[in-house]
């Protein structure tokens, strides 16, 4: 009788929700449409906001906040000019009050502690971010031991891997101040581009393992027991993450089927990543043959920290190695664009071949990406 008393006690707790609230979304009406991309690429963006007095959107399309207009319904609205193929960020002001998200899209990523709307428009590079009908590879969140500790990292294996017996080679990506293993994955789309890259046959099949460089957490937040903390623009240039470069090269060739060897090894950052792709690079001379830097922070080694010493010299000796490719890419408005500027020119002085490719805009995930799909076409070829 105990036994059935407490299973009856057990299904009334499963039959009361805690919050009566937790189910009404079980009954919840089809809504509005809140962004609609017509054939001209258009955008159609709309908010159901009956009580507001004014309503404005604002996005990395628009050079400015714009009004938007309301119709009879309490739907605002606002339809763009045609927009070029791209990832594109928006939001809502209503009533004088920023950063309102939109209700009625599923659709957000993550950068640093700002959570954003997106919508892609399609018809050119816009297309590798959207999942397309091709074979899709599989994206795990790993625990890697690192020395005397665990560090949470993302690995994408291309479609085929679990079938396959063949050995792969491995693309470390890196991501920038403030960002954590999650970052390349959401806002950088990278598995999209490497779903549609591959599938195309415009890149080779590849591993490719997105690291936390921020030494000062294990894991991006919400995913270790730090507990509940809001992100920042944490960094780690002090040489900690470089020292640790080793550990997680050999982990990845441990526990995956990789070409253990530096031809089969490419490593690529932006910002803060693109520094440290530098600083490992150039620390493990033969570890690799591909390097990108995106956005690069160049110039910001510490007085003290031996890894950043003899620059000159050491560059010297990872090119005499073998550098197969020595990619860097920056936006013509960039904050760092002087900063790259003086590091080709050092380069240039070594006399140390590089490949550069400059593009419009500024620091952003809209050139990043850009920079991702250009670079992984090059490499292991």
């Amino acid at each position: 009788m105990k036994v059935k008393s407490m299973i009856m006690s057990l299904l009334m707790l499963v039959a009361i929700p805690l919050n009566s609230s937790a189910q009404q979304n079980l009954w919840m009406g089809d809504g509005i449409r809140s962004v609609e991309i017509d054939d001209t690429q258009r955008v159609t963006l709309r908010l159901y906001a009956p009580d507001a007095e004014g309503v404005a959107l604002q996005g990395d399309f628009l050079a400015e906040r714009v009004a938007m207009s309301r119709g009879e319904d309490g739907v605002w609205s606002y339809t763009t000019e045609p927009l070029p193929s791209e990832m594109y960020y928006y939001s809502f002001v209503v009533d004088g009050i920023g950063e309102i998200h939109d209700p009625e899209s599923v659709y957000m990523v993550r950068d640093v502690a700002k959570q954003m709307n997106y919508f892609i428009v399609g018809g050119g590079c816009g297309d590798l971010y959207k999942p397309q009908a091709v074979p899709h590879g599989t994206v795990s969140r790993v625990w890697a031991t690192m020395g005397d500790m665990e560090r949470r990292m993302v690995v994408y294996t291309p479609a085929g891997y679990e079938t396959s017996k063949r050995r792969y080679p491995v693309l470390y990506l890196l991501h920038g101040m403030g960002g954590d293993e999650e970052a390349w994955l959401a806002t950088g789309r990278a598995a999209e581009i490497m779903d549609n890259l591959i599938a195309s046959g415009h890149a080779e099949e590849m591993i490719v393992v997105m690291t936390n460089g921020c030494t000062r957490h294990v894991a991006a937040p919400g995913y270790s027991e730090e507990g509940m903390w809001r992100p920042y623009m944490s960094g780690s240039m002090d040489g900690s993450f470089e020292t640790m470069f080793e550990d997680i090269v050999a982990w990845t060739d441990k526990v995956y089927r990789t070409k253990a060897k530096a031809d089969s090894r490419a490593i690529a950052g932006l910002s803060m990543g693109g520094f440290h792709a530098m600083q490992i690079s150039k620390t493990y001379p033969k570890m690799f043959d591909y390097v990108g830097l995106f956005s690069a922070a160049i110039f910001r080694g510490k007085e003290g920290v031996m890894l950043y010493d003899n620059l000159e010299q050491r560059l010297q000796k990872q090119f005499a190695e073998g550098v197969s490719l020595y990619w860097i890419g920056i936006g013509c408005d960039d904050f760092l664009y002087d900063e790259n500027v003086k590091y080709r020119a050092l380069l240039d002085t070594l006399h140390l071949p590089y490949t550069y490719h400059e593009s419009e805009g500024g620091h952003t995930w809209r050139n990043w990406r850009c920079y991702l799909t250009d670079f992984a076409q090059l490499i292991f070829k």
